[in-house]
Order: C-alpha cells, then structure tokens, then sequence
C-alpha cells in the first residue's frame, strides 16, 4: 500500500485516538460526563505484564515485569490529566495494578487491590484502568497488587503541577527517581504460597537493590550498581519510592544533607535530615546540592527492623552520587547508616515533618476508630506440623486489626456491595478492640499463651462525608514492629504519635501543620493518629504495607457510602472489569 504523507498520517492517527477515546469513555459511563473531574488532556500508556530473563547476584531467573523493564516504565502526568493504562496480562499469574496514593475521586474500580476492587487480570486477559488526577501532584507510583508480585513488577508515576504553577521550593537542576527495592532469586508467587504454607515467617531477600541494581556488595554484581552524575554546586530532586515486599530501610548520601520537601505526595515544610527511612508504599521528595569537593560519594539503602529475634538482609545496597571530573575509578566516600534498629533515628524524622498546606484538617470528629494492630500466633490445625506449623510454639503466624484476620472473598468486595450480593463479605469489623489492656507491655495473649486471632471479610461501613479519626495502635502480642499502614481511596492528616499506649487523658494532637500522608508508619510499641474525611464513595483497602503482613492478614476494607448527586456517587462498573 502507498504511504501516507507524515502530515497526513499523524491527522489519521489524531482522529482515530480521539474516535477510540470518546467511544471507549462513553461507554464506560454514564450520567452527564461534562460534570465528570475532567483532566486537562489525556495520558494513554500501554502496559504489557510478562516474564523476563535476567542475571543477578549470580543467577538467572525468570522475573514478572512490565514492557520488559525492571523497574518498569515511568508513567508521566500534569495535575488534572486523565490517565488511561490498558493492562494486558502475558504472565502466568493473576495480577492487577494499584495506582499507589492516588485517591481515585469517583473511580474507586480502577484502584487496583485484588479481590477488593475488582478480580485479577488472569493470563492472556485484558483491562484498561482510567482516572484523572484530581487536585494531586508529586511523586507517586504503581505496583502490582496480587501476591508478592510488586516485587518486580512495579514503577513510578509522577505528576508535575499545573502549567505556571512553581514548586514550593528551589526549582533543580535535574530530577531522578529512586525506587528502592528487594530482590529474590526464587520465583516470588512461589515464595509468598511456600511462606503461608510453612505458617512460618518469610527468608529474608537475596539483596536490596536501588532503580533494579544491588550495587557492589553483593556477589557477581561489582558492576550491577546505578549512578548519578552530578555537576558541582547544583541542586537535585531525588524522588525516594519504596517498593520493597517485606523491609523497610534507611537511605542516605555519604557527606551530603538531604532536604525534605514531599512526602507521600504532599509537600512538607523543608527538613533537613543525614538520612531518611522510607517504607514500603511510602515516598519522599529530597533536594540534595552537589557543595562537596569533586568526588565519588556513595548512596545507601540499609535495613531497619524493628521487630525482635526477624531475620533479615543486612548488605547495604549501594550506588553512586558522582561529581563530574572525578576520577572514575576512585574510592567512593562510604555512606554511614543508622543500626538496624535505631528506633530514634525514625521518630525524629516524622517528628520534625510538618505540612505545608494543612488549612483543612477536621477539628470535630464524626466517626472515632480506634484500631489494634499486630502478629498472631493461630493454634496448629494441620496432620503434618513440621511442614505447616513452623510459627512460634509450633503455631501458625497471622496478623489482625482488632485481632480479626483479613480473608480475601473470591469475587471483589466492591462488585458484591454495588449488587447487592450477600455472603462475601460482613459489616462488623469492631470501631475498637473487643478488650482493653496493656497493649504494649502487658498483653494478655502473649505468646506462648492463647494468641489466636479471628478470621473473615468483616469491613466497616461509613457514612458519606464524615469526617473520621483513626487512632491505630501497636500490640505486643508477638513483637512490637513499625507497621506501614497504607488507606487506599485517600489522605490523611497524621495529628499524632507516640511511644506506649495511647491515652486520650495525655494526648496532644497538632492540629495546626501535621504531614498529610497515605502510608504512615506506626511507631514500634507506640501509637499514630490519623484524621481525614470520608468524601470519596466506595471500598478501599487499609492494610500493612507489609506483604508477608498483608498475606497474614493485617487489613481490612473501609466502605465509604454514597453521598447526594452525581459528583458523591459511585459510578456503576466498566464494561472490561475482570471476572473472578
């Protein structure tokens, strides 16, 4: 056939953009679109889940990726863009994608956790997620959200402010994303069903790796690092995102000061820190200036456990923060981390964070939930306990939010609730602990006495517009850790935290500048308290951020009800929306 002329070509392919778009939008809604959050134009990328053969740390291994990228590919936006991904699944797993942070204003069917939102994507299927990005810019990302799948397959998603509209702070030189991550050597679906089958806990990861690369710690993997060059007296943006399965860590810049200016998307007051502790499903803006002598300067990715008696990997991951005419082969300036479990060096980071637009954090409370979370020890059912029963006391590790397990139905949470079909899931998650105690030092349950937990798919229902405080504390029934506990479907204004059990009597919020997040991290052996209101109609997941955690079932689903008209109601499905 003849070509057409590029002029030609390029008008062909606007209109047919433009005839699929309108076509494929409308038939995906209905009610009067131009009410609809509308982006200011329309980003369409075109992700493809596959396997991948790679070479690391020794080893070939067949990795889940996305377009063949580890980590995969960056997806760009501007505030108010509406974002359009089909997702074609070529793997052999199940998989879905969550937009992590974004709040999915009336989209609530494209966020992304499996069997609360929607069904997996299963191999050889399709579906494409579709939202705008309302009223929110910074450093996000995306991830699988089935299995432990986000371990390979996951990526950043950043959205730059509107046209005109200036950062808060020292414009940079350049911008680098930084996604801080683990690798195994094993096949990571298989690794998630042989952990929950021992009832034990997870091995630790091969490495810890920085933009896919382990750095020259690790063995066969001298070369395998990533770099930065950097010219002198310049100031960079580092966007920080933990994908990490079951870790969370330290990150620094050997000899360098790290300014923070976001974190979890929303933009602090600046705060100048030698390092920073992310974890996984948080994100972190830093500004860093190149004002050292010309040199190699080594970054670090270190492991901070808090919990007691874990195992974990303790090589740093490394790469390079390197001047431009330095000696390329030079000795790199080592990059000192806090101990694996400098609590302290944690809690003065979020203490000194404050926010910078905080004009709307709610001063009267609606609806007071005060959540327990923590690990369990669930009695030994099985006929062959070496195999099955490798928790403590011969038992089987679980996790719970006021001791009740999450279990993931076998249809989505958000179809059954939208039909109207009973049987899936409860209404009955308890707004506080069925008993008080000592939650900290003197739990009643502690191993190795009766640490069972309950189980089931118990979600609580809220009333639209209410405007919500969370207070989440940490138990002792196992260990104390810091749990990264990530809300789907919002932001929240982090009012509060401290060390031991909570007392209202004591307790003195900041009401004036907290930070407002989506993940916060609550204290080992301490508590976080969080405010937000409950605008967005749908079910969103909470839960730890912590797979093997998440797995045990740390979570529980959140039903926001419909408020009045067409701008607070749930949309009705997508026409593609996977089936279970």
């Amino acid at each position: 056939m003849a070509y057409l002329p590029i002029s030609l070509m390029m008008l062909w392919f606007c209109f047919l953009y433009f005839a699929f778009y309108t076509v494929h939008a409308t038939s995906q809604w209905s009610g009067d679109l131009a009410k609809w959050p509308g982006g200011r134009s329309t980003r369409f990328y075109d992700f493809k889940i596959q396997t991948k053969s790679v070479k690391k740390l020794c080893n070939s291994n067949q990795i889940v990726v996305v377009n063949d990228m580890y980590p995969g590919p960056v997806v760009y936006a501007q505030e108010g863009d509406r974002i359009i991904v089909q997702v074609t699944n070529e793997s052999p797993y199940n998989a879905t994608i969550h937009w992590h942070g974004v709040r999915q204003i009336l989209s609530c069917w494209f966020d992304g956790p499996s069997y609360i939102t929607q069904c997996p994507i299963q191999p050889g299927q399709k579906f494409t997620y579709e939202f705008t990005m309302v009223k929110q810019r910074g450093t996000f990302f995306w991830h699988a959200h089935f299995s432990w799948l986000r371990a390979t397959v996951h990526g950043a998603l950043i959205v730059y402010p509107k046209t005109g509209v200036p950062y808060p702070f020292q414009f940079p030189y350049e911008e680098h994303i930084i996604i801080l991550g683990e690798y195994w050597n094993q096949d990571i679906v298989q690794l998630e069903r042989q952990v929950l089958a021992s009832g034990g806990g997870p091995p630790p990861a091969d490495a810890f790796t920085i933009n896919g690369h382990p750095g020259p710690n690790y063995n066969c993997s001298a070369n395998d690092f990533y770099k930065i060059d950097v010219v002198p007296g310049k100031t960079y943006l580092l966007r920080l995102i933990h994908a990490a399965i079951n870790m969370e860590n330290f990150f620094t810049i050997a000899n360098h000061k790290l300014t923070i200016v976001e974190a979890d998307a929303e933009y602090t007051q600046p705060l100048v820190t030698d390092r920073v502790m992310l974890g996984p499903g948080q994100t972190i803006n830093v500004l860093v200036t190149a004002d050292q002598p010309v040199g190699k300067y080594s970054m670090a990715m270190g492991p901070y456990m808090s919990a007691q008696g874990v195992p974990f990997q303790n090589i740093s991951a490394v790469g390079y923060f390197q001047y431009l005419g330095a000696v390329t082969n030079s000795l790199p300036s080592p990059a000192p981390l806090p101990r694996f479990n400098n609590n302290l060096a944690v809690q003065t980071i979020m203490s000194g964070l404050k926010g910078l637009n905080t004009s709307n954090v709610p001063k009267e409370i609606d609806t007071n939930l005060f959540v327990t979370i923590g690990l369990n020890v669930n009695k030994c059912r099985s006929k062959t306990p070496q195999q099955n029963c490798q928790g403590p006391n011969s038992g089987t590790f679980a996790a719970s939010m006021n001791n009740f397990s999450f279990v993931k139905p076998t249809v989505s949470v958000l179809e059954a609730y939208y039909k109207g079909i009973e049987g899936y899931y409860t209404e009955d998650f308890p707004g506080a602990p069925l008993k008080f105690y000592d939650f900290v030092n003197g739990a009643p349950n502690n191993a190795p006495r009766d640490t069972n937990a309950g189980n089931g798919t118990r979600t609580r229902v809220i009333e639209y517009g209410s405007r919500v405080q969370m207070i989440f504390q940490n138990t002792g029934t196992v260990s104390t850790e810091n749990h990264p506990i990530h809300l789907h479907g919002y932001s929240f204004y982090v009012v509060g935290f401290g060390n031991g059990n909570y007392n209202p009597q004591t307790v003195q919020f900041n009401l004036v500048d907290p930070p407002y997040m989506n993940t916060i991290g609550v204290p080992v052996g301490g508590w976080a308290a969080i405010r937000f209101v409950a605008d967005n109609p749908g079910v969103w997941f909470m839960h730890c951020h912590l797979d093997v955690h998440q797995s045990w079932g740390l979570g529980t689903a959140i039903i926001v009800k419909n408020g009045k008209g067409h701008l607070e109601t749930l949309p009705h499905p997508p026409a593609d929306l996977p089936r279970c």
